[in-house]
Protein backbone atom coordinates (compact mmCIF):
# COMPACT_ATOMS: atom_id res chain seq x y z
CA UNK A 1 0.00 0.00 0.00
CA UNK A 2 3.29 2.34 0.29
CA UNK A 3 6.77 3.06 -2.23
CA UNK A 4 7.87 4.89 -5.25
CA UNK A 5 6.81 3.79 -8.80
CA UNK A 6 8.71 4.83 -11.77
CA UNK A 7 6.60 5.19 -15.55
CA UNK A 8 9.05 4.99 -18.10
CA UNK A 9 5.82 6.53 -20.29
CA UNK A 10 2.48 7.88 -18.12
CA UNK A 11 -0.93 9.59 -19.01
CA UNK A 12 -1.77 10.84 -15.80
CA UNK A 13 -5.67 11.34 -16.86
CA UNK A 14 -5.81 14.17 -19.05
CA UNK A 15 -3.01 16.11 -21.89
CA UNK A 16 0.02 14.63 -22.96
CA UNK A 17 1.36 11.37 -22.39
CA UNK A 18 4.65 12.48 -20.44
CA UNK A 19 8.06 10.70 -19.64
CA UNK A 20 9.89 9.62 -16.39
CA UNK A 21 7.38 9.54 -14.14
CA UNK A 22 7.81 8.90 -10.45
CA UNK A 23 4.95 8.02 -8.20
CA UNK A 24 5.11 7.99 -4.77
CA UNK A 25 2.68 6.19 -2.70
CA UNK A 26 1.49 5.69 1.34
CA UNK A 27 -1.91 4.26 2.17
CA UNK A 28 -3.23 3.59 -0.79
CA UNK A 29 -2.63 6.97 -2.38
CA UNK A 30 -0.43 8.90 -4.35
CA UNK A 31 1.34 11.42 -2.38
CA UNK A 32 4.16 12.94 -5.10
CA UNK A 33 3.70 12.39 -8.45
CA UNK A 34 6.46 13.70 -10.42
CA UNK A 35 7.54 14.40 -14.16
CA UNK A 36 10.80 14.38 -15.85
CA UNK A 37 12.88 12.28 -13.41
CA UNK A 38 15.57 10.61 -15.39
CA UNK A 39 17.31 8.39 -12.53
CA UNK A 40 14.54 6.27 -10.62
CA UNK A 41 15.15 5.53 -6.85
CA UNK A 42 16.63 2.32 -6.13
CA UNK A 43 13.75 0.99 -4.56
CA UNK A 44 11.43 2.42 -7.17
CA UNK A 45 9.22 -0.51 -8.71
CA UNK A 46 9.82 0.45 -12.79
CA UNK A 47 6.92 0.21 -14.70
CA UNK A 48 8.05 -0.59 -18.72
CA UNK A 49 6.01 0.96 -21.56
CA UNK A 50 2.86 3.04 -21.34
CA UNK A 51 1.28 3.35 -17.34
CA UNK A 52 -2.34 4.74 -17.45
CA UNK A 53 -4.60 4.96 -14.69
CA UNK A 54 -7.14 2.38 -13.33
CA UNK A 55 -9.83 1.50 -15.47
CA UNK A 56 -13.23 1.04 -14.04
CA UNK A 57 -16.33 -1.37 -15.19
CA UNK A 58 -19.33 0.31 -15.03
CA UNK A 59 -21.56 -2.31 -15.84
CA UNK A 60 -20.62 -6.25 -14.70
CA UNK A 61 -22.95 -9.08 -13.62
CA UNK A 62 -20.45 -11.41 -12.06
CA UNK A 63 -22.03 -14.86 -12.81
CA UNK A 64 -22.66 -14.47 -16.96
CA UNK A 65 -18.93 -15.19 -16.95
CA UNK A 66 -20.00 -19.00 -17.33
CA UNK A 67 -22.01 -18.05 -20.10
CA UNK A 68 -18.73 -17.31 -22.11
CA UNK A 69 -18.45 -19.73 -25.38
CA UNK A 70 -22.05 -21.49 -24.60
CA UNK A 71 -24.64 -18.52 -25.70
CA UNK A 72 -22.59 -18.54 -28.75
CA UNK A 73 -23.48 -21.88 -29.80
CA UNK A 74 -26.42 -21.14 -31.66
CA UNK A 75 -28.49 -18.16 -33.03
CA UNK A 76 -31.52 -16.15 -31.77
CA UNK A 77 -32.11 -13.04 -30.14
CA UNK A 78 -31.77 -11.48 -26.90
CA UNK A 79 -34.66 -13.28 -25.40
CA UNK A 80 -33.68 -16.60 -26.19
CA UNK A 81 -29.85 -15.75 -24.83
CA UNK A 82 -31.83 -14.84 -21.60
CA UNK A 83 -33.49 -18.57 -21.36
CA UNK A 84 -29.86 -19.52 -21.31
CA UNK A 85 -28.85 -16.71 -18.70
CA UNK A 86 -31.58 -17.90 -16.55
CA UNK A 87 -30.41 -21.56 -16.36
CA UNK A 88 -27.02 -20.33 -14.94
CA UNK A 89 -28.58 -18.30 -12.28
CA UNK A 90 -30.68 -21.20 -11.02
CA UNK A 91 -27.32 -23.43 -10.25
CA UNK A 92 -26.05 -20.69 -7.96
CA UNK A 93 -25.54 -20.77 -4.20
CA UNK A 94 -23.22 -18.43 -1.87
CA UNK A 95 -20.61 -20.30 -2.21
CA UNK A 96 -20.52 -21.10 -5.50
CA UNK A 97 -21.19 -17.26 -6.48
CA UNK A 98 -18.29 -16.22 -4.64
CA UNK A 99 -15.99 -18.38 -6.24
CA UNK A 100 -16.91 -17.93 -9.84
CA UNK A 101 -17.18 -13.93 -9.11
CA UNK A 102 -13.86 -14.20 -7.33
CA UNK A 103 -11.80 -15.87 -10.48
CA UNK A 104 -14.18 -13.41 -12.58
CA UNK A 105 -13.21 -10.24 -10.74
CA UNK A 106 -9.42 -11.52 -10.90
CA UNK A 107 -9.92 -11.83 -14.54
CA UNK A 108 -10.50 -8.11 -14.23
CA UNK A 109 -7.99 -6.93 -12.04
CA UNK A 110 -5.77 -9.25 -14.57
CA UNK A 111 -6.37 -7.07 -17.25
CA UNK A 112 -6.46 -3.36 -15.62
CA UNK A 113 -9.75 -3.03 -13.63
CA UNK A 114 -9.64 -1.43 -10.40
CA UNK A 115 -13.04 -0.71 -10.28
CA UNK A 116 -16.19 -3.21 -10.95
CA UNK A 117 -20.08 -2.03 -10.71
CA UNK A 118 -21.61 -4.86 -9.84
CA UNK A 119 -25.30 -4.58 -11.25
CA UNK A 120 -26.91 -7.34 -8.59
CA UNK A 121 -30.06 -8.68 -8.34
CA UNK A 122 -29.66 -12.71 -7.82
CA UNK A 123 -30.69 -12.09 -3.87
CA UNK A 124 -32.36 -15.19 -2.55
CA UNK A 125 -32.26 -18.96 -3.14
CA UNK A 126 -33.56 -20.60 -6.08
CA UNK A 127 -37.37 -20.62 -4.98
CA UNK A 128 -36.96 -16.87 -3.76
CA UNK A 129 -36.70 -17.34 -0.01
CA UNK A 130 -34.47 -15.04 2.11
CA UNK A 131 -31.21 -16.90 3.38
CA UNK A 132 -30.87 -16.99 6.66
CA UNK A 133 -29.09 -13.33 6.29
CA UNK A 134 -30.96 -11.71 3.20
CA UNK A 135 -28.02 -10.21 1.74
CA UNK A 136 -25.44 -13.48 1.75
CA UNK A 137 -24.83 -13.17 -2.24
CA UNK A 138 -23.98 -9.34 -1.97
CA UNK A 139 -21.73 -10.37 0.83
CA UNK A 140 -20.13 -13.07 -1.16
CA UNK A 141 -19.55 -10.33 -3.97
CA UNK A 142 -18.12 -7.94 -1.94
CA UNK A 143 -15.64 -10.66 -0.14
CA UNK A 144 -14.69 -11.83 -4.24
CA UNK A 145 -13.99 -8.09 -4.59
CA UNK A 146 -11.59 -7.71 -1.85
CA UNK A 147 -9.76 -10.74 -2.33
CA UNK A 148 -9.35 -9.82 -6.09
CA UNK A 149 -7.82 -6.70 -4.85
CA UNK A 150 -10.89 -4.62 -6.51
CA UNK A 151 -13.09 -1.88 -5.51
CA UNK A 152 -16.62 -2.88 -5.60
CA UNK A 153 -19.69 -0.43 -6.41
CA UNK A 154 -22.64 -3.27 -5.08
CA UNK A 155 -25.57 -1.91 -7.08
CA UNK A 156 -28.56 -3.52 -5.46
CA UNK A 157 -31.30 -4.09 -7.92
CA UNK A 158 -34.99 -4.04 -7.43
CA UNK A 159 -36.34 -6.30 -10.06
CA UNK A 160 -40.08 -7.23 -8.68
CA UNK A 161 -41.88 -8.66 -12.29
CA UNK A 162 -41.39 -10.20 -14.90
CA UNK A 163 -42.87 -8.07 -17.20
CA UNK A 164 -44.89 -4.47 -16.93
CA UNK A 165 -48.12 -5.96 -15.40
CA UNK A 166 -46.85 -9.68 -14.51
CA UNK A 167 -45.38 -11.09 -11.25
CA UNK A 168 -41.80 -12.87 -11.75
CA UNK A 169 -42.04 -16.28 -12.45
CA UNK A 170 -39.30 -19.29 -12.53
CA UNK A 171 -36.07 -18.18 -11.49
CA UNK A 172 -36.89 -14.91 -11.60
CA UNK A 173 -38.35 -15.12 -7.81
CA UNK A 174 -34.51 -15.30 -6.69
CA UNK A 175 -34.49 -11.34 -7.52
CA UNK A 176 -37.21 -10.29 -6.11
CA UNK A 177 -38.31 -8.58 -3.03
CA UNK A 178 -41.90 -8.21 -3.10
CA UNK A 179 -42.06 -4.74 -3.14
CA UNK A 180 -40.24 -1.83 -2.91
CA UNK A 181 -39.88 -1.36 0.68
CA UNK A 182 -39.25 -4.96 0.94
CA UNK A 183 -36.26 -4.10 -1.34
CA UNK A 184 -35.33 -0.56 0.95
CA UNK A 185 -35.24 -2.36 4.30
CA UNK A 186 -32.98 -5.58 3.02
CA UNK A 187 -30.71 -2.86 1.67
CA UNK A 188 -30.75 -0.86 4.87
CA UNK A 189 -29.37 -4.10 6.17
CA UNK A 190 -26.80 -4.15 3.71
CA UNK A 191 -25.34 -0.82 3.96
CA UNK A 192 -25.40 -1.35 7.81
CA UNK A 193 -22.86 -4.35 7.64
CA UNK A 194 -21.09 -3.61 4.04
CA UNK A 195 -21.74 0.87 3.80
CA UNK A 196 -18.68 1.37 5.84
CA UNK A 197 -16.38 -0.61 4.82
CA UNK A 198 -12.93 0.59 2.32
CA UNK A 199 -13.65 0.19 -1.22
CA UNK A 200 -17.18 -0.78 -1.29
CA UNK A 201 -19.92 1.50 -2.05
CA UNK A 202 -23.35 0.56 -1.95
CA UNK A 203 -25.54 1.95 -4.28
CA UNK A 204 -28.61 1.21 -5.95
CA UNK A 205 -30.23 0.00 -9.65
CA UNK A 206 -33.32 -0.27 -11.36
CA UNK A 207 -33.19 -3.55 -13.47
CA UNK A 208 -35.52 -1.89 -16.15
CA UNK A 209 -39.21 -0.73 -17.09
CA UNK A 210 -39.91 -4.14 -17.51
CA UNK A 211 -38.94 -5.17 -13.70
CA UNK A 212 -39.86 -2.45 -12.10
CA UNK A 213 -43.36 -0.94 -12.18
CA UNK A 214 -43.61 2.65 -12.29
CA UNK A 215 -45.75 3.10 -9.17
CA UNK A 216 -42.61 1.74 -7.57
CA UNK A 217 -39.56 3.39 -9.44
CA UNK A 218 -40.11 5.99 -7.08
CA UNK A 219 -39.38 4.02 -3.69
CA UNK A 220 -35.96 3.42 -5.31
CA UNK A 221 -35.12 6.78 -5.99
CA UNK A 222 -36.42 8.37 -2.53
CA UNK A 223 -33.43 5.50 -1.15
CA UNK A 224 -31.46 6.67 -3.79
CA UNK A 225 -31.71 10.61 -2.50
CA UNK A 226 -31.35 9.92 1.18
CA UNK A 227 -28.12 8.07 0.86
CA UNK A 228 -26.32 10.11 -2.15
CA UNK A 229 -25.08 7.12 -4.21
CA UNK A 230 -25.12 5.73 -7.52
CA UNK A 231 -28.14 4.93 -9.21
CA UNK A 232 -27.99 2.49 -12.71
CA UNK A 233 -30.54 1.29 -14.82
CA UNK A 234 -31.52 -0.58 -17.97
CA UNK A 235 -32.77 1.42 -20.58
CA UNK A 236 -33.82 0.94 -23.66
CA UNK A 237 -31.83 -1.53 -24.66
CA UNK A 238 -34.23 -3.57 -26.67
CA UNK A 239 -37.13 -2.01 -29.15
CA UNK A 240 -39.40 -4.76 -27.40
CA UNK A 241 -38.79 -2.75 -24.31
CA UNK A 242 -40.17 0.38 -25.45
CA UNK A 243 -43.26 -0.98 -27.23
CA UNK A 244 -44.18 -2.21 -23.85
CA UNK A 245 -44.13 1.26 -22.38
CA UNK A 246 -45.43 3.16 -24.49
CA UNK A 247 -48.13 0.43 -24.49
CA UNK A 248 -48.87 0.47 -20.68
CA UNK A 249 -47.52 3.93 -19.92
CA UNK A 250 -47.82 5.80 -23.21
CA UNK A 251 -44.49 7.18 -22.90
CA UNK A 252 -40.77 5.93 -23.60
CA UNK A 253 -38.92 4.36 -21.10
CA UNK A 254 -36.78 7.27 -20.88
CA UNK A 255 -39.65 9.61 -20.33
CA UNK A 256 -41.33 7.17 -17.83
CA UNK A 257 -38.19 7.47 -15.55
CA UNK A 258 -37.63 10.66 -16.04
CA UNK A 259 -40.87 11.90 -14.98
CA UNK A 260 -40.40 9.70 -11.62
CA UNK A 261 -37.27 11.19 -10.87
CA UNK A 262 -35.20 8.62 -11.80
CA UNK A 263 -33.02 10.42 -13.85
CA UNK A 264 -30.22 12.83 -12.69
CA UNK A 265 -26.16 13.33 -12.45
CA UNK A 266 -26.21 10.47 -10.24
CA UNK A 267 -27.87 7.94 -12.35
CA UNK A 268 -26.31 5.68 -15.15
CA UNK A 269 -28.39 4.55 -17.81
CA UNK A 270 -27.13 1.03 -19.16
CA UNK A 271 -26.85 0.74 -23.15
CA UNK A 272 -29.74 3.52 -23.88
CA UNK A 273 -29.70 1.62 -27.38
CA UNK A 274 -32.99 2.53 -28.92
CA UNK A 275 -33.52 6.57 -28.15
CA UNK A 276 -35.94 8.59 -29.56
CA UNK A 277 -34.59 12.61 -30.22
CA UNK A 278 -36.71 13.70 -27.12
CA UNK A 279 -35.18 10.35 -25.14
CA UNK A 280 -31.66 11.82 -25.64
CA UNK A 281 -32.52 15.65 -25.04
CA UNK A 282 -33.38 14.44 -21.54
CA UNK A 283 -31.16 12.16 -20.69
CA UNK A 284 -28.63 14.61 -21.55
CA UNK A 285 -30.67 17.77 -20.02
CA UNK A 286 -29.51 15.80 -16.51
CA UNK A 287 -25.91 15.30 -17.17
CA UNK A 288 -26.15 11.80 -15.93
CA UNK A 289 -24.07 9.06 -17.01
CA UNK A 290 -24.85 6.35 -20.18
CA UNK A 291 -23.12 3.27 -19.73
CA UNK A 292 -22.05 1.54 -23.20
CA UNK A 293 -21.15 -2.09 -23.29
CA UNK A 294 -20.29 -2.59 -27.20
CA UNK A 295 -18.88 -6.09 -26.93
CA UNK A 296 -22.22 -7.59 -24.89
CA UNK A 297 -24.24 -5.24 -27.20
CA UNK A 298 -22.66 -7.06 -30.55
CA UNK A 299 -23.38 -10.19 -28.85
CA UNK A 300 -26.29 -9.82 -28.19
CA UNK A 301 -27.71 -8.11 -31.32
CA UNK A 302 -29.16 -5.33 -29.62
CA UNK A 303 -27.80 -2.30 -31.59
CA UNK A 304 -26.00 1.00 -31.48
CA UNK A 305 -26.98 3.13 -29.49
CA UNK A 306 -26.21 7.01 -30.10
CA UNK A 307 -23.11 7.61 -28.18
CA UNK A 308 -22.19 11.00 -30.10
CA UNK A 309 -25.27 12.32 -30.12
CA UNK A 310 -25.78 11.66 -25.73
CA UNK A 311 -22.39 13.15 -25.00
CA UNK A 312 -23.30 16.23 -27.47
CA UNK A 313 -26.60 16.87 -25.08
CA UNK A 314 -24.68 16.42 -22.11
CA UNK A 315 -24.64 12.52 -20.92
CA UNK A 316 -21.08 11.38 -19.89
CA UNK A 317 -20.00 8.03 -21.07
CA UNK A 318 -18.56 5.30 -19.70
CA UNK A 319 -18.21 1.72 -20.23
CA UNK A 320 -18.88 -1.58 -18.70
CA UNK A 321 -18.31 -5.71 -19.97
CA UNK A 322 -22.02 -6.83 -19.30
CA UNK A 323 -22.37 -10.45 -19.74
CA UNK A 324 -18.51 -10.55 -20.14
CA UNK A 325 -18.16 -12.13 -23.57
CA UNK A 326 -14.83 -10.72 -23.14
CA UNK A 327 -13.48 -9.00 -20.60
CA UNK A 328 -11.59 -6.13 -22.15
CA UNK A 329 -12.15 -2.43 -21.40
CA UNK A 330 -9.64 -1.51 -24.54
CA UNK A 331 -11.72 -3.53 -27.00
CA UNK A 332 -14.93 -1.56 -25.25
CA UNK A 333 -13.08 1.62 -25.93
CA UNK A 334 -12.59 1.20 -29.64
CA UNK A 335 -15.56 -0.48 -30.02
CA UNK A 336 -17.61 3.07 -29.46
CA UNK A 337 -15.96 4.35 -32.27
CA UNK A 338 -15.89 1.60 -34.32
CA UNK A 339 -18.95 1.44 -33.55
CA UNK A 340 -20.68 4.71 -34.77
CA UNK A 341 -18.27 4.42 -37.61
CA UNK A 342 -20.52 1.50 -38.86
CA UNK A 343 -23.67 3.25 -38.30
CA UNK A 344 -22.03 6.36 -39.51
CA UNK A 345 -20.06 5.13 -42.63
CA UNK A 346 -17.50 7.58 -41.69
CA UNK A 347 -14.53 7.89 -38.83
CA UNK A 348 -13.65 10.13 -36.13
CA UNK A 349 -16.25 10.33 -33.38
CA UNK A 350 -14.76 9.81 -30.72
CA UNK A 351 -10.74 10.70 -29.66
CA UNK A 352 -8.42 7.94 -27.85
CA UNK A 353 -8.26 10.68 -25.01
CA UNK A 354 -11.91 10.74 -24.90
CA UNK A 355 -12.08 7.04 -24.55
CA UNK A 356 -9.70 6.95 -21.97
CA UNK A 357 -11.13 9.33 -19.97
CA UNK A 358 -14.72 7.38 -20.38
CA UNK A 359 -13.05 4.00 -18.97
CA UNK A 360 -11.01 5.99 -16.07
CA UNK A 361 -12.02 9.19 -14.47
CA UNK A 362 -15.90 9.35 -15.78
CA UNK A 363 -16.21 5.85 -15.01
CA UNK A 364 -15.09 5.95 -11.42
CA UNK A 365 -16.66 9.14 -10.78
CA UNK A 366 -20.15 6.91 -11.70
CA UNK A 367 -19.46 4.47 -9.45
CA UNK A 368 -18.96 6.79 -6.24
CA UNK A 369 -15.18 6.88 -6.31
CA UNK A 370 -14.68 10.40 -7.44
CA UNK A 371 -10.97 10.34 -6.48
CA UNK A 372 -10.33 7.42 -8.88
CA UNK A 373 -9.03 7.36 -12.57
CA UNK A 374 -6.27 9.95 -12.41
CA UNK A 375 -2.66 9.51 -11.40
CA UNK A 376 -2.25 12.55 -8.94
CA UNK A 377 -1.36 13.61 -5.48
CA UNK A 378 -4.62 12.53 -3.18
CA UNK A 379 -5.88 10.35 -5.88
CA UNK A 380 -6.05 6.53 -5.64
CA UNK A 381 -3.16 4.51 -6.38
CA UNK A 382 -4.08 2.71 -9.26
CA UNK A 383 -1.68 2.01 -12.31
CA UNK A 384 -1.94 -0.36 -15.35
CA UNK A 385 0.96 -0.90 -17.17
CA UNK A 386 1.27 -1.86 -20.89
CA UNK A 387 3.58 -3.44 -22.82
CA UNK A 388 3.98 -0.86 -25.96
CA UNK A 389 6.48 -3.61 -27.96
CA UNK A 390 3.36 -6.32 -28.38
CA UNK A 391 3.54 -7.55 -31.89
CA UNK A 392 -0.05 -5.38 -31.40
CA UNK A 393 1.42 -2.09 -30.16
CA UNK A 394 4.57 -2.07 -31.90
CA UNK A 395 5.25 0.83 -33.93
CA UNK A 396 2.24 2.75 -32.97
CA UNK A 397 4.03 5.40 -30.91
CA UNK A 398 4.00 4.34 -27.28
CA UNK A 399 0.76 6.82 -26.97
CA UNK A 400 -2.94 6.96 -26.47
CA UNK A 401 -4.01 6.02 -29.55
CA UNK A 402 -1.93 2.97 -29.74
CA UNK A 403 -3.56 2.29 -26.13
CA UNK A 404 -7.07 2.80 -27.32
CA UNK A 405 -6.98 1.27 -31.37
CA UNK A 406 -3.97 -1.22 -31.34
CA UNK A 407 -3.92 -2.63 -27.65
CA UNK A 408 -5.90 -5.03 -26.05
CA UNK A 409 -5.98 -6.81 -21.92
CA UNK A 410 -3.28 -9.27 -23.26
CA UNK A 411 -0.76 -6.29 -23.81
CA UNK A 412 -1.11 -5.91 -19.98
CA UNK A 413 2.05 -6.32 -17.88
CA UNK A 414 0.95 -4.92 -14.54
CA UNK A 415 -1.63 -4.09 -12.48
CA UNK A 416 -1.44 -1.68 -9.00
CA UNK A 417 -4.80 -1.06 -7.65
CA UNK A 418 -4.91 1.14 -4.13
CA UNK A 419 -1.11 1.21 -4.01
CA UNK A 420 -0.61 -2.84 -4.29
CA UNK A 421 0.70 -4.88 -7.08
CA UNK A 422 -2.12 -7.24 -7.63
CA UNK A 423 -1.45 -8.56 -11.23
CA UNK A 424 2.01 -9.13 -13.34
CA UNK A 425 0.51 -10.85 -15.77
CA UNK A 426 2.33 -14.33 -13.91
CA UNK A 427 -1.10 -14.84 -12.27
CA UNK A 428 -3.14 -15.38 -15.82
CA UNK A 429 -2.63 -19.18 -15.95
CA UNK A 430 -3.54 -19.47 -12.46
CA UNK A 431 -6.66 -17.36 -13.27
CA UNK A 432 -7.77 -19.35 -16.25
CA UNK A 433 -7.81 -23.03 -14.08
CA UNK A 434 -9.47 -21.17 -11.37
CA UNK A 435 -12.02 -20.03 -14.34
CA UNK A 436 -12.32 -23.43 -15.84
CA UNK A 437 -13.07 -25.21 -12.26
CA UNK A 438 -15.66 -23.36 -11.65
CA UNK A 439 -17.39 -23.11 -14.46
CA UNK A 440 -17.22 -26.50 -14.86
CA UNK A 441 -18.76 -27.09 -11.43
CA UNK A 442 -22.15 -24.67 -12.51
CA UNK A 443 -23.05 -26.41 -15.43
CA UNK A 444 -22.22 -29.73 -13.66
CA UNK A 445 -24.71 -32.60 -13.57
CA UNK A 446 -27.21 -31.81 -10.78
Amino acid sequence: MSGTFWAERAWLGEGPVLDQVEMQVAGGRFTSVRTGVAQPASDAERLAGLTIPGLANCHSHAFHRALRGRTQRAGGTFWTWRQQMYAAAARLDPDLYFELALATYREMAATGITSVGEFHYLHHDPDGAPYQDPNTMSHALIAAAKQAGIRIALLDTCYLASQIGSPPEGVQLRYSDGNVEAWRDRVDALVATAGDEPDVVVGAAIHSIRAVPRAQVTGVVGWVAERQVPLHLHLSEQVEENEASLAAYGATPTAVFAEEGALGPRTSAVHATHLAPTDIRMLGAEAGYVTICPTTERDLGDGIGPTRELSSAGARLTLGTDSHAVVDLFEEMRGVEMDQRLASRRRGHWTAEQLLVAATRTGHESLGFPDGGRITTGGRADLVTLDTASIRTAGTGAGVEGAVFAATAADVSSVVSGGRLVSTGADRPDIARSLERVIARVWEER
